[in-house]
């Protein structure tokens, strides 16, 4: 199954928390698996705020920005598009959701993802408006 995965949901594969285990068995379980651009950075956002904040160690943020690293090379990425933005902004004016979130979905609609995965419930509403398979993590 073509799985895209939001930046919230695919964060719980480096960070160990409720829904990581169900995000280990999307990944295994997929054929081809999709992010969007903007991904990458926002999941290093979430592990350098813990960090910060002391919930992982210096050693626990190096090795999940490698685990990091090593995944996204078997993914595919998809960029920002004309008909992404368009797609965005359709989303935004139709659903109560920020433009990053609207970014992962417009970017999983281009790549006709057959199941879209976040732990976002106002993403994963749009997401299902939209026409997405949707699984909340």
């Amino acid at each position: 199954m073509k799985t895209f995965f939001d930046s919230s949901a695919l964060a719980k594969r480096y960070i160990d928390e409720q829904g990581s285990g169900a995000v280990d068995d999307l990944c295994m379980g997929a054929s081809a698996l999709a992010i969007s651009v903007i991904c990458v950075p926002e999941v290093i956002s979430a592990l350098n705020r813990r960090l910060r904040e002391g919930a992982i160690q210096r050693t626990d943020y190096t090795k999940a920005k490698q685990y990091l690293s090593d995944d996204v090379r078997d993914v595919v990425v998809i960029n920002l598009t004309s008909a992404v933005v368009s797609s965005c902004i359709s989303l935004l004016e139709t659903n109560p959701i920020c433009a990053m979130d609207a970014l992962h979905v417009a970017c999983a609609l281009e790549w006709k993802a057959q199941l879209f995965v976040s732990s976002d419930k106002r993403q994963i509403a749009a997401a299902k408006k939209a026409g997405l398979h949707v699984q909340q993590v």
